[in-house]
């Protein structure tokens, strides 16, 4: 039964991990986790997850929280995940991160932080999102001369755009056709544009209401479209990958890894 953390543990993602933790008894919650000065700070994580005393209370001191035997559940800010991952690469904690909005900085130091202890940094949790990742990846070889464009959409209140998952659907697809993402993307198009250049991948977010996130790829070719999607009918679907990722990486050696490697994709 592994020990886990749940940082973030007032918020959305971080009350649905807590209530499934305690509902399913199939791990142990060892700890809750809140930014200094939040209001969650000092009460109990199974009653601000709105299903009853659990007997953790929430802190705000993640280094006490930290040990060995321990993997935490990130699912805060690429600015807060980053701390984290210090404290947890100083204390040999295992952490799970589906953070996003990190910039290319930020991933430079989470990779060298993350390859101290055991880790696991995805942009999307979602085991099915992963498989579309991986199929994606497949079709763009095999559709080489199709054009491959990635379109994302949630809830008005994500801060970042595009979706993480969405520029990692975007750089598998150009991996895959041994092209560069840096320097092939496209966020977004306005006015005369001209001809779509062959190797472009354009990734566009939507903002609207409370999606909780679709992503698709499309394929088009002559006279034909492909298209992939992938819809979250709910966070729990992260959730769950997250538990999944947490059992997987609690028996691990000190690395860096996706969730390929968690479902052995």
């Amino acid at each position: 039964m592994a020990k886990l953390i749940v940082s973030g543990a007032g918020g959305r993602m971080g009350r649905l991990i807590v209530s499934i933790i305690l509902a399913d008894h199939e791990h142990q919650l060892a700890g809750a986790l809140e930014a200094k000065g939040a209001p969650t700070v000092g009460k109990d994580a199974g009653e601000v997850a709105g299903i009853g005393p659990s007997g953790v209370i929430i802190t705000d001191d993640y280094a006490t929280l930290a040990h060995p035997d321990t993997v935490t559940l990130d699912f805060t800010s690429a600015e807060a995940s980053l701390g984290h991952l210090e404290i947890a690469a100083t204390n040999g904690a295992a952490i799970v991160i589906g953070s996003t909005g990190f910039t290319p900085s930020m991933e430079a130091r989470a990779a060298e932080l993350a390859s101290r202890t055991r880790s696991v940094i995805a942009p999307n949790m979602s085991i099915g999102v992963n498989v579309l990742m991986k199929i994606s990846a497949e079709v763009a070889k095999i559709l080489r001369n199709f054009d491959a464009e990635v379109l994302e959409i949630h809830h008005r209140t994500k801060v970042d755009a595009p979706s993480g998952t969405a520029l990692a659907l975007g750089r598998v697809i150009a991996e895959a056709r041994g092209v560069d993402l840096r320097t092939n993307a496209v966020f977004g198009r306005e006015g005369i544009t001209g001809v779509r250049p062959t190797d472009q991948i354009a990734v566009l977010g939507l903002r609207a209401g409370d999606a909780v996130g679709d992503h698709t790829v499309i394929f088009g070719g002559q006279g034909e479209r492909l298209e992939l999607t992938h819809r979250a009918q709910s966070r729990e679907a992260l959730a769950r990958g997250a538990l999944r990722a947490a059992a997987w990486v609690e028996h691990q050696p000190n690395g860096v890894y996706t969730m390929r490697e968690v479902l052995g994709l």
